[in-house]
């Protein structure tokens, strides 16, 4: 039997954010791509920009952040 690879796609070139992208899809959360930078959508509605080439060191702090405020708005 053979095994068939598991496709996981690349949501940003920086592999800390990917990962959070990836386990909020697990969680309720929705995907959209852009033009220039793909979106997440909270189950509230509420939207965040991915960042798909950061250049800063902080990035993935940054947007561990954005994705708490937003949680924390969706669940008072």
């Amino acid at each position: 039997m053979a095994l068939i690879p598991t496709i996981t796609m690349r949501y940003s070139n920086d592999k800390e954010i990917s990962a959070i992208v990836r386990k909020l899809l697990n969680t309720g959360w929705r995907y959209m791509a852009g033009t220039k930078h793909g979106k997440i959508i909270a189950p509230n509605g509420r939207k965040l920009p991915v960042p798909g080439t950061p250049s800063d060191w902080r990035a993935s702090r940054n947007f561990r952040r954005d994705v708490r405020r937003i949680d924390l708005i969706a669940h008072p």
